[in-house]
């Protein structure tokens, strides 16, 4: 093994969403592939319109299309259906436009398979060498951070984070209750309702680059105003939550164990 060769267990999917990403997913895969040769990789082109699908197979990662552009939440919640058919015990995931440090997959990892956490968020507002998002895009961090604090009462530097690590009770959810645009604070308190111990780790993180969903003046207040709608529709089913926590709990209607 080559010294930059780091082991992965098989028992770990890394799940990487991608909409036409043709410039920035061979340089992520060439990365992956170098650092991690033995983990599983997953891309789940999302009705992408230029060469990502066959980008993704000249890598030989596994791959999963959608014909049309559904959505990234659509294109995780294929990848959590594909981690459970496939047995899988952890899931990661990235994305795909360069903003995520592949070097920082394993400490992202670890408090999940050591049962610290059922979810780990990689957060860049605890790292000191991250790159820090532009004022409007902060200002919309720090209005969720400060609404899922009212709500759950912890503490999350990072509520949109999408570089994230799973085990298989918490992706066994979110492959059947996630939104099908783009998934944040309104997950998060789902998952609490669900009583899902939710940890940050410290990551570095890039500026995108990629086209962003926040890009011009109405785009990033509509799904704003559209995530507020969605965090209190999950507040308002609060108690549907607790009491499927609860019968799966008593009754082990939801078997998280691997097969």
């Amino acid at each position: 093994m080559r010294r930059n060769e780091l082991a992965m267990p098989n028992d770990v999917l890394l799940i990487i969403p991608a909409y036409n990403e043709e410039k920035n997913l061979p340089g992520i895969l060439s990365r992956l592939k170098s650092r991690f040769p033995e983990m599983p990789i997953l891309v789940v082109d999302d009705g992408s319109s230029n060469d990502t699908r066959e980008i993704a197979r000249e890598h030989q990662v596994n791959i999963v299309s959608h014909p049309i552009n559904l959505g990234y939440g659509a294109a995780l919640q294929s990848g959590y259906k594909y981690a459970l058919r496939r047995k899988y015990s952890y899931v990661v995931q990235m994305d795909a436009d360069g903003q995520h440090e592949i070097e920082d997959i394993e400490q992202l990892l670890q408090p999940v398979k050591e049962g610290r956490c059922d979810l780990a968020i990689g957060s860049r507002f605890l790292h000191p060498q991250s790159y820090r998002p532009p004022l409007g895009r902060l200002m919309g961090i720090w209005f969720f951070r400060k609404i899922i604090f009212w709500l759950t009462g912890q503490s999350l530097t990072d509520p949109t984070s999408g570089f994230q690590a799973m085990n298989l009770r918490v992706f066994q959810l979110l492959g059947d209750n996630f939104p099908v645009d783009y998934p944040d604070a309104d997950v998060l308190l789902m998952l609490h309702y669900y009583r899902i111990k939710i940890l940050e780790i410290p990551v570095r993180m890039y500026a995108s680059q990629g086209g962003s969903m926040h890009q011009g003046l109405w785009r990033p207040i509509f799904y704003m105003g559209k995530l507020c709608l969605s965090l209190l529709v999950t507040f308002s089913l609060k108690g549907y939550f607790r009491k499927i926590e609860a019968q799966s709990s008593d009754q082990k209607i939801l078997d998280f164990k691997q097969p």
